[in-house]
C-alpha cells in the first residue's frame, strides 16, 4: 500500500544535485489537501521542476561542457526531459480516469536519470492494491 502523491511533493533525480518538486494542476478536482497527482503529471517545467545541476553524460550540455573541460565532469543546469508517464501507477485508484500516482512510482528522464518521490506531499491518503 502506497501513499498518494500530491502537489508540492519532493522529487529526486539520480543525476540531479538537488531535490525538485512536483506541481499538479487542479484539473482533476481531486484533493488530498492539495491536488492529487496521476501518472500523466510528467510534463517537464510544468509538473516536474529542475533538480539543480545535471551530472548525466547522456545530457548533451553536460557532455559538451565536460569535453570542453578536457574530460573533467562539468555539471550543467538541469532541464528535465521526461516523455513517458510515471510507472507503475495505482492499479485500484483512478483520478480523472487515469491511475493515481503512488510514492513508489518512478519517472524516466531521456538523459538516463530515474526520478523518484522522496516526500509525497501528504501522509494521510493511502492507495490500496
Amino acid at each position: 500500500m502506497g501513499l498518494c502523491v500530491c502537489n508540492g511533493a519532493q522529487l529526486m533525480c539520480s543525476f540531479g544535485l538537488a531535490p525538485g518538486s512536483l506541481m499538479v494542476l487542479p484539473t482533476n478536482r481531486v484533493l488530498t489537501g492539495t491536488p492529487a497527482a496521476t501518472i500523466m503529471d510528467n510534463i517537464p517545467m510544468v509538473n516536474v521542476m529542475p533538480f539543480g545541476m545535471c551530472t548525466s553524460m547522456a545530457n548533451p550540455t553536460v557532455a559538451a561542457a565536460t569535453a570542453a573541460a578536457l574530460g573533467v565532469l562539468t555539471p550543467m543546469p538541469c532541464i528535465p526531459a521526461t516523455t513517458a508517464p510515471w510507472a507503475p501507477g495505482s492499479t485500484s485508484v483512478l483520478i480523472g480516469g487515469l491511475p493515481a500516482l503512488e510514492n513508489m512510482s518512478k519517472l524516466m528522464c531521456m538523459y538516463a536519470g530515474v526520478i523518484s518521490v522522496i516526500n509525497p506531499g501528504q501522509t494521510k491518503a493511502l492507495i490500496g492494491k
